[in-house]
C-alpha cells in the first residue's frame, strides 16, 4: 500500500520494524492505521497535465531513531502535479550535525534527480531547466555551493559531494524553502490530524470525486 499511498508509508516503516515482536502497542497502532485506511479507501494520488516541470524536495530527521540514533532520510518528486516518486528511510551512517545529514539526503535526492531527467528525456520529455530540489538547511546550500566548505565537511563520504558537480552541470538546484511549508513531514514523523490533512493535499492525494468538487 505505501507504494501507492505515500500518506501511508511512515506508518508502515515504522510498524515493519517490530514485526518479529509485536506488542499491544503495534496492535493498537494496527488497528488505527486500518481505521484510517478504512476511512479513505477512494483516496489515490491525484495526476493531470501541468507545465512537465520536475521538481523535488527533501528533508531529515536528524537521529530519528532513538534506537540507534540514525537519521531518516525523505523525499518526493512531483511533475506538476500529484507525486510519483518518494523515499523516507534510515540513513547507513550515523552523523554528528543536522547540516551533514541533510547534505547527505540532499546528495541522495540529486541522483535521483539526475536518473529520473534521463528517464523522461527518454520519453521525449525533456528537462531544459534545471531541476529545483528544495531544502530547509541554508547550511547545506551553502556547502554545495561553495567549495571552500569542503574542509569543514571533509569527512562526510566523498560521495555525497557530488551534489556539486550535478549542481555545476545544470541537473539540480538546490532551493530554501522554510521549514513549516516542508511536504515530507508527512513521511517520517506523527502530525496532528489538520496538519496530516494539508500535507496529504500537498501531495496530491485527493478522494476519487476531487474533480467533481473542483
Amino acid at each position: 500500500m505505501p507504494t501507492t499511498r505515500s500518506d501511508l508509508m511512515f506508518f508502515a516503516s515504522l510498524l515493519s520494524r517490530f514485526i518479529r515482536a509485536l506488542s499491544l502497542t503495534h496492535f493498537g497502532l494496527g488497528k488505527r492505521v486500518l481505521k484510517y485506511l478504512k476511512g479513505t479507501i477512494d483516496f489515490g494520488i491525484w495526476y493531470y497535465k501541468g507545465d512537465g516541470k520536475l521538481k523535488g524536495y527533501v528533508d531529515s530527521d536528524w537521529i530519528g531513531s532513538i534506537d540507534d540514533s540514525n537519521s531518516i532520510t525523505r523525499y518526493v518528486f512531483s511533475l506538476s502535479s500529484g507525486v510519483f516518486t518518494w523515499n523516507s528511510k534510515k540513513q547507513d551512517v550515523v552523523v554528528q550535525s543536522s547540516a551533514e545529514v541533510e547534505h547527505i539526503v540532499a546528495a541522495v535526492a540529486s541522483n535521483q534527480a539526475i536518473w529520473i531527467r534521463k528517464i523522461l528525456a527518454y520519453l521525449v520529455c525533456v528537462q531544459e531547466e534545471s531541476t529545483v530540489v528544495w531544502c530547509d538547511k541554508k547550511s547545506t546550500i551553502f556547502i554545495a555551493k561553495n567549495p571552500i566548505q569542503h574542509g569543514r565537511s571533509k569527512h562526510i563520504n566523498v560521495k555525497f559531494h557530488a551534489i556539486r558537480d550535478a549542481k555545476k552541470n545544470g541537473n539540480v538546484q538546490l532551493m530554501y524553502y522554510r521549514s513549516k511549508e516542508k511536504i515530507v513531514d508527512i513521511l517520517t514523523m506523527t502530525l496532528p490530524c489538520a496538519k496530516f490533512n494539508v500535507l496529504r493535499r500537498k501531495l496530491g492525494i485527493f478522494n476519487k470525486y476531487f474533480k467533481e468538487e473542483c
